[in-house]
């Protein structure tokens, strides 16, 4: 959701997981449809020193030390929900919570 959410606002983001999942959550297709944002063609994919390496931020969601660590870059982590197994209206509530912490990494 940040990816898409970041992308919205005319940035770059790339999104992994320590643990990602075969598929998108349903719930977070539908939460960002809403808000005319198409993620259907996206999957989840796993972090990687490259993806780490190509950030300017690296923004964590309790991934801990199943994340890359590379010198000299800036961590953020936001500790988030995991969105599986959350109804529709937990995951707009996830949704609207990324949008405004999104908003202020944009405008920092």
């Amino acid at each position: 959701m940040a990816q898409a959410l970041y992308e919205r606002l005319g940035g770059e983001a790339r999104s992994a997981g320590s643990r990602p999942e075969a598929e998108l959550h349903q719930a977070v297709v539908e939460a960002l449809e809403e808000l005319d944002i198409d993620v259907s063609g996206r999957r989840p994919k796993p972090i990687t020193n490259e993806d780490v390496a190509w950030a300017d931020v690296v923004v964590t969601m309790g991934c801990g030390d199943a994340c890359p660590v590379l010198p000299g870059k800036k961590y953020i982590d936001w500790n988030l929900v995991d969105p599986a197994g959350l109804c529709l209206e937990e995951v707009r509530e996830l949704r609207d919570d990324i949008a405004r912490r999104v908003a202020e990494l944009a405008r920092a």
